[in-house]
Formats: structure tokens, sequence, C-alpha cells
């Protein structure tokens, strides 16, 4: 640093010695040529304040004297220095020198105004100089100025190709061939769009083909689409552009269908005609079987070869759409109806294509889709002895996170892993917990909140014990490695683990620096006017409306007012500490969307009274909680989600309200359970009490004991799933105040 800061105040004397001698020598310069010194004179002071600063330095960056330094010599020496040298050039005549100097000035004024648009930087101005300088004497020279622009940015090059001086030079075509070049090169994922642009480009095919290579479902789009360069796309001779070209081809009904395939139809494994066969199955069963096939050909390679197919993102996206419609869709679609006629669209799939099916619509698969259809028949089909071990294999252990994630959830776990050896359950749980931090992008946290889930439903002590030593495995490796990123996920996760087991006597919330998860102050709850509003989604099916009815004269017969408007309801405490009320829809006819109506129109009525709801109660099935998510809003402190399976909804609810208790159930929701729960909550708050999650979970276990639905019901301190989100969000905050401070 204090050799950068050296150049700085050397480069300041520098300039004020040149600025001096090339004063002195203005005296010296012909009449002609003074008008272009001035105006370069002049863009020179107005590239000083382009750093806003009324002084005679450009100094551009605020904490990096190294940069200012070569920004600053470029505006004070070098432009002088070039100045100079274009005077005491004996080989050029007085209108070469004009010509340079004219030239000189308008790159200067493109730079000037290149810089304001924050199209160039600061430092690049001595690039501009250096290669304007090198242009000239090429061009002085009757040669062609491409080596100049050659070792020039693509910003600098930009400012000189157009330049008056350079106008008439014989290399300003292969110029622009390497401007294209250069800007293909910077903008790899914008390179077609680029080539769009310029048609002319000579050596378009090779950057096609490495996009081709990077990029295939873009170059696709482009193939298929009626842009310019669509048919240098389709002329190009490369095999795997010609496969995507193919694909584009207009006689093709939906291109888009083959590019699952990608790999392996630009290795000769598979052909057009062989999918064009599955396609004209109205089933799909056999486009299905298909995708299956090659998702298990992928992961096999990604497992054993560790190759990343061509192609895998579009096989797992058109995977899940069709495992979702038809199948997933039709197995919902019939839940009312017997299983023998339900699950009939399952009949043809064996145990590998129902396991995709599973983990591919983890979000649209009913609860009752899953425990009695998809789960049981990966076994049934499989026949005797085919177990865990089997399944897993075949499908090369893709997705298997995922897998056991939902069997937990489900209250499958200790069923599926007795299907297979101890030691290799023992060893598949290791794996479930290994390398949490190596996921990317938005969801780079998905494995580590599966995992955090998945333990409070694990009943085995065994299979506890086994995840809570493999957690702590990792927590050490990781600090002794300095992995920041998974020493924060293991450590939240040992945490969590710990605290399940009350002789620890770990208060999660003081540990992890989080707002409570055993209990919700009520002041949390409470508006302005010590009200604690609620607002219940009933839907208008026949459980919807029964439960609406058993919830309206229960709460009458406590005492509680009803007050009825045609479309809702509300329903109100009038004793008690706290006034308590609730909102709730009247199931109307679900068959003509009245209950949908009803629904938007006390969203209305909510919105327009800057009423905000901070406990939400969905009423529905598992199939209507989607548009219950869809109403939720972001002040809700509480929810609860009385439907089957909406364990599996936590990091939607979390998405929209971050620091919501939630209440769910594993496996199957029901009336009496819900009605019992909203029970002890409203009475709770009426009286003025905050929500003791440990107490009233206690109450409610002696209440409802025996009941076999309410033991699969978790409360908020045991979705480990979004308290460790909860935790790991605090946690990169706090690291982002430190690093501010430390600034």
């Amino acid at each position: 640093m204090a050799n950068m800061k050296y150049l700085y105040f050397l480069s300041i004397i520098l300039f004020t010695l040149t600025y001096n001698t090339t004063q002195a020598q203005t005296t010296d310069i012909p009449q002609s040529r003074i008008f272009f010194h001035d105006k370069i004179d002049k863009l020179q002071k107005r590239i000083f304040l382009l750093d806003n600063k009324e002084d005679t330095l450009f100094t551009p960056y605020v904490d990096n004297d190294g940069l200012n330094a070569i920004a600053n010599h470029a505006a004070t020496v070098s432009i002088d220095s070039f100045q100079t040298a274009i005077e005491k050039n004996n080989n050029w005549d007085g209108n070469v020198k004009i010509k340079f100097l004219r030239g000189f000035g308008d790159a200067l004024q493109l730079y000037a105004a290149a810089f304001t648009d924050k199209r160039i930087k600061g430092a690049q101005l001595q690039g501009m100089v250096n290669s304007y300088a090198q242009a000239a004497e090429l061009e002085s020279e009757g040669l062609p100025i491409t080596p100049a622009i050659d070792r020039s940015s693509l910003e600098v090059g930009g400012l000189l190709i157009d330049n008056f001086a350079f106008k008439d030079n014989q290399g300003i075509a292969d110029c622009k061939q390497l401007l294209i070049g250069k800007e293909c090169q910077k903008y790899p994922t914008q390179a077609l769009e680029i080539l769009n642009r310029h048609p002319e480009y000579k050596k378009a095919d090779s950057i096609i083909i490495d996009f081709a290579h990077r990029n295939p479902d873009v170059l696709y789009d482009y193939a298929s689409s009626t842009s310019r360069i669509s048919n240098t796309i389709r002329n190009n001779k490369d095999l795997l552009v010609r496969v995507i070209s193919q694909m584009a081809n207009p006689s093709k009904k939906n291109g888009r269908q083959y590019f699952p395939f990608l790999d392996n139809l630009y290795k000769g494994k598979i052909t057009f005609e062989e999918i064009d066969k599955t396609l004209d199955d109205p089933t799909k069963v056999s486009y299905y079987r298909l995708l299956v096939k090659t998702e298990i050909e992928y992961a096999e390679r990604v497992l054993k070869e560790r190759d990343t197919p061509m192609g895998m993102n579009a096989l797992g996206t058109r995977l899940k759409a069709i495992a979702i419609d038809p199948f997933v869709n039709s197995i919902n679609g019939l839940h009312e109806s017997p299983d023998a006629i339900r699950f009939k669209d399952l009949t043809p799939l064996n145990p590998e294509e129902l396991y995709y099916l599973a983990v591919l619509s983890e979000d649209e698969l009913y609860t009752s889709s899953y425990l009695k259809g998809v789960y049981p028949q990966i076994f049934q089909k499989g026949g005797k002895g085919f177990g865990g071990e089997q399944i897993l294999t075949n499908v090369y252990f893709d997705h298997f996170k995922k897998w056991i994630k939902m069997a937990a959830n489900y209250n499958k776990l200790e069923d599926f892993l007795n299907t297979m050896k101890p030691e290799n359950a023992d060893e598949l749980m290791r794996h479930f917990v290994r390398d949490l931090d190596k996921g990317k992008g938005k969801d780079s946290l998905e494995d580590a909140v599966d995992v955090a889930g998945s333990f409070a439903s694990i009943k085995n002590d065994k299979i506890r014990n086994l995840v809570l030593e493999e957690v702590q495995a990792n927590l050490k490796h990781a600090q002794v490695t300095n992995n920041k990123k998974a020493t924060a996920i293991y450590d939240i996760l040992n945490i969590l683990f710990l605290s399940m087991d009350p002789k620890n006597n770990i208060d999660v919330s003081k540990a992890l620096g989080i707002e409570p998860v055993y209990y919700m102050p009520i002041k949390n709850l409470e508006n302005t006017k010590n009200v604690v509003n609620i607002q219940q989604y009933f839907y208008g099916d026949k459980d919807g409306q029964a439960g609406y009815s058993n919830f309206i004269s229960s709460f009458s017969s406590m005492g509680w007012k009803v007050e009825n408007k045609p479309k809702w309801s509300v329903v109100y405490s009038t004793k008690g500490a706290t006034t308590v009320k609730i909102y709730s829809n009247k199931p109307l006819d679900e068959q003509q969307g009245l209950d949908d109506d009803a629904q938007k129109e006390l969203n209305g009525y909510l919105a327009e009274n800057d009423i905000e709801p901070t406990i939400v109660i969905h009423r529905g099935h598992s199939y209507y909680l989607s548009s219950t998510i869809k109403q939720l809003v972001p002040s809700a402190k509480v929810v609860m989600l009385g439907s089957c399976g909406g364990f599996q909804s936590l990091s939607q609810v979390l998405s929209i309200a971050p620091e919501a208790h939630i209440i769910s159930s594993r496996q199957t929701g029901t009336g009496l359970v819900n009605l019992s729960l909203i029970s002890g909550m409203l009475n709770t708050l009426r009286d003025g009490k905050n929500l003791n999650w440990v107490e009233m979970w206690k109450g409610f276990s002696k209440k409802l004991n025996g009941n076999a639905e309410f033991a699969d019901y978790v409360p908020p301190y045991n979705n480990l799933g979004a308290v460790f989100l909860m935790a790991y969000q605090k946690l990169q905050e706090n690291e982002e105040k430190n690093n501010a401070i430390a600034d």
C-alpha cells in the first residue's frame, strides 16, 4: 500500500512538471494546431471533474490508491506527453499532426461520456491513451491498426474503432471483427444475441459450438426462432449443434420434449424415431418410462464417473412435469374414490417409476396419495425381499435425501429403514447428514432444512443418536478445515438436536439468538387496541361445511359472540383480559366457486379496515392448502395447518411469514384435534396469557390421550426445519453487521 501511495503522489509531481513544460512549449506550436491543443486541454479539465472534485487531479476510486495513481497519471502525464510527442515527431507533417490531435480530442470526449454513463472505468483511460498512440503510429506508417485494437479492452477498442483519425484505415473491418469476438468473450451468456446483432461475424460457428455445450437450451430457442442467427445455427456442421437444430425443426411437434435426451441423442444412444414412438402413447406411460430410464442412466454416470450429462436440468424439469400430469393429478383428483379406481393409473408403473413420482412431486402429492398409493405400491410391486437397498441402488441414490425427508415427514422413515439391513440403514442415514454445505443457488440450504425437519419425526433412539453423532462429527471436521458455511450449518443442527432432549436443558432461542420458539408472547399478537385478530380459511366441501358448523356451535356454547355477514362471520370474546376476534369465511358451495368468493370478500374487508391477522388457520383438506398459503399475510405470527400432511408445506409458509410459529400434522389432520387446539389457543389468549407451547402441548396430550391422529401433530418448537432457517438467517444478518462495522 505504501508503494501505491508513493506512485500516487509521484504522479501528481510529474503532472506538475509536465504541465509546466507543456505550457512553456505552446509558444512553439503553429497557430493552426493551437485550436486542437486547446480543445484537448479543455477535455483534460473536464476529465478532472469526472471524480466530482474541484481540483486538477483525476482520482475516481474511493479506496484504491493504486488505481487512482494509474487514472491520474493517464489524465495528466500521459495526455500531455502524447500532445508533446505529436509536436516533436519530425516524420509527421502538419496535416498528419492535426489529424491525430483532432482524433485524440474526439477519443477523450467519448471517454468522458462513457465514464459518465458508467460504460468505462477510470484506470482504463491509460489503456485508451496507449492504444490511441499505438494506432496513430501504425496509421502513419500505412499499416492496419489491428494490433492496437487487439491489445486493448473491449471498451477502449469501442471508443477508437470509429475515430476520425482511423476512418480510412485498411484494418478497420478486421478490428470490428475483433471487437465482436471480445464482446462475446466478455459476455458469454449473451453471445447469441451479440451474434444476432452482427451476422457479419466470421467466427460465428466457433462461438455457436462453444455456446451449444454451455447453454444448449438457449441455443434451441434461437434455432427455433426467426432471428437472423437462426440460419447460421442450422447451417453449423458441429454434431451437437445439428442435433439441437433438428429438435428445433418446425416439423417436430414439440422440440422441447426431446431435450431431456440431448446427451444420448448426441452420443447416438437413442434416435429421434425411438423417442417419437413414446410420444404417440396417449397415456404418457411410455414417455414417462423413457424419462425415468434416462434419469437413472444419467444418475449412474454422475455417481460412478462424476460426469454431468448435457440436459440434466431439462430432464429433471420434464420428468417432474409428466409425473404431476397426468399421474399425480389423477390420483389426487380421485381422492374420494375407492383405492382400486383412484390408483388405477399407477398400475403400469414399476417401483423406480413410482419412486420418481414421489420425490419429484413433494409439494403436489396429497398425503393420502403417498400413504395409500405411491409408497406401499413401490414395495408391493418390488416383490418378496424388495426393500430400501434395492430401490435406492436401482436409482443410484438419485434424490435419496428427498426420499428420506418425505418418509420422515409422513412417519414412514422407520418403516422404510426396517426394509434394509441394519448396517445399510445406518450408513444411509450417515450419508443423509453429510455434505449439507454443498448446495448452491437459492435452494442451497434445502438438504440441511430436510435433515433438521426429519429429526423430530425419528422415534427410534438408535437412529436419533446415529444422526446426532454424524452431525457432531461433521461439525468437528468443518471447524478443523475452517469451513464457515459447514460450521454454521452443523452447529445449528447440533444445538437443535441436543435441545430435543429435556435433560440437556438447552434454551434454543437463547443459544441461537432468535425469537422465542417455545412460546409466542401475546404482545406480538395484539394490535394497538389490545385485540388479537385471527383469520380462518374454510372450504365448501362437505367436510368444510361440517367443520365450520362445529366451530360456530362450539364457541357459541362457550359464551363467545357470533356476528354473521352474508359470506363471512366474526366470533369474538366478551369477557377476559384480551379481546380475541376470529374472522372466518363461510364454506359456501365449492362447485360454484362461492367459497373462493367468500374468502376474497373477507380479505377485502380486512384490508380496507387495516385489520392484520396475526394468527391464520387453515381448515380444509391438504388439496386446498395451496390456496390458503397463496392468501397468507406476512403479519401472521402463528399459522395452523389443520390439513393432512401440512408439515410438508413449512418452507412455503416461511417464505411469506419468516418468523411464524407453525402447527402442522405429519399425517392425518382431523376436525376433533383441530378444534381442541384452536379452543386451547383462543381461551389462553382471551385470558391475556402467552402461548406457552410446551405447557399447552402437555395439556393437549392429556385431553387427547390415546388419539392416534394427535400424535402426528407437530408443535412449533419441534418444527426444526423452520427453526433452522430462522437461526441461519439470523447468523447471516449478524455477520453482515459485523462486516459493516469492520469496514
